[in-house]
């Protein structure tokens, strides 16, 4: 999300090389992705500077944020050497820079960075084979020095990165991105079923500058659309409406992550919906098998109130771990995340109503699903008793995963990397 610009935010300048990489990414240029990554971390003006171009003086600045152009960046990096002082940013030597891709400077060495940047750039890359100490207006450091490989939002391990901006890598750095912006714990249609359908269809909507907050507002129209069919009995077509909205949740959030344009309102308006519609839904589809009068009255209040309250109990369970561990119920113990996949949320239940309405029992989806709500809440109940527990005898709550895994065995850029 967009940082608001302090009175004291440092200046930033984008610099060109000399051969300018004609390349888009998630249609972005990469001097269009530097500016939006400076703008997002609240830096205040930002220029471009082109080649051979000197560095000019930075009035009223006293820190400037400096990015090359020919890189694709982490957002993570980005939001971590902003809150360092006279902090140099070098990608990995095996990736082939030899120097610095993006820095935050005092104003004074600005030029010097500068310098450093061009020189390597042009194949001079005699700064870093020099040792630290001899810096002594800032300090070179790594990638993983200045962010966390670990994205508690998305609920998973993922080193930051540095790409360069090659039109051959292009499609391969557009995976990668796209992969990091997906959640590590989620469940199974999210996290098996739409990366690949997602992915396609986020690579068109980014290149024809369709905004995040459109598939939102989509997203809402299919959710009452869904409901509105749900309560008069059209089981079959409000589920087609259903799933085209669980498709679109997970496309708009990928597109405002690998874009970059999210937003407080975008922001809003999704969290809003997933955490509202699942309930209504379930009402609004007692009402409607009441309506056709596929079961009598008493049964079906009683599946009705089972699941919609189910729905409400999980979600206070999940809360109430979070608020009393600091981590999500999801991620404590493998068996927890494994359990996410399928346990009694929106898209689990949905796989349930589609199968018995194909089969002609909407009315059997519903009781299928007010028990899978109650074994899911014994499950999470089970899983806050045990946490207490383990916490009464001394045991420190985190995260499975917390400890993290050797970077070789995280995933493999070889195919990226080799482009320079």
């Amino acid at each position: 999300m967009q940082n608001s610009q302090t009175p004291n935010a440092p200046g930033a300048w984008i610099v060109e090389m000399e051969e300018a990489a004609d390349v888009r990414v998630w249609g972005l240029t990469p001097p269009q992705r530097q500016r939006r990554l400076l703008e997002r971390a609240g830096c205040g003006s930002i220029r471009t500077l082109s080649p051979g171009e000197s560095m000019p003086a930075q009035p009223g600045c006293e820190t400037v944020m400096i990015a090359r152009a020919d890189a694709i960046l982490d957002e993570r990096l980005i939001e971590g050497i902003f809150s360092a002082t006279d902090a140099v940013l070098v990608a990995p030597l095996r990736q082939g820079w030899g120097g610095p891709v993006v820095a935050h400077v005092s104003a004074e060495h600005a030029g010097e960075v500068l310098e450093m940047m061009r020189r390597a750039a042009s194949g001079q890359a005699d700064c870093v084979d020099r040792p630290m100490e001899t810096h002594h207006h800032f300090r070179l450091v790594a990638p993983a020095d200045v962010a966390s490989s670990y994205n508690a939002k998305l609920r998973k391990y993922d080193p930051p990165f540095i790409y360069p901006a090659r039109a051959e890598a292009a499609r391969a750095v557009e995976d990668r991105l796209f992969a990091a912006s997906y959640k590590g714990v989620t469940d199974l249609i999210t996290k098996w079923l739409w990366p690949k359908p997602a992915a396609a269809v986020v690579r068109v909507l980014a290149d024809a500058g369709v905004k995040p907050n459109t598939v939102t507002g989509l997203s809402w129209l299919l959710t009452i659309a869904a409901g509105l069919l749900f309560w008069q009995g059209w089981f079959g077509l409000g589920l087609l409406c259903g799933w085209g909205m669980t498709f679109l949740d997970t496309v708009d959030g990928k597109l405002a992550r690998v874009t970059m344009t999210s937003s407080k309102i975008g922001h809003i308006l999704d969290h809003g919906l997933d955490n509202v519609h699942p309930p209504i839904w379930y009402l609004l589809w007692g009402l409607g098998l009441h309506a056709a009068g596929y079961a009598t009255s008493q049964s079906l209040y009683v599946t009705t109130l089972i699941v919609v309250v189910g729905y409400l109990v999980g979600r206070a369970l999940e809360a109430a771990f979070i608020l009393t561990f600091k981590i999500e119920t999801h991620c404590w113990r493998p068996i927890d995340s494994l359990f996410r996949t399928i346990t009694a949320r929106r898209n689990p239940n949905l796989i349930l109503l589609s199968v018995a309405t194909l089969g002609g029992r909407p009315d059997l989806g519903l009781v299928m699903v007010a028990i899978w709500t109650v074994v899911s809440i014994g499950f999470h109940l089970e899983r806050v008793v045990q946490a207490f527990v383990e916490r009464a005898k001394g045991t420190e709550i985190f995260r499975w995963d917390e400890a993290p895994i050797p970077a070789a065995g995280l995933h493999s850029d070889s195919h990226l990397e080799a482009v320079r």
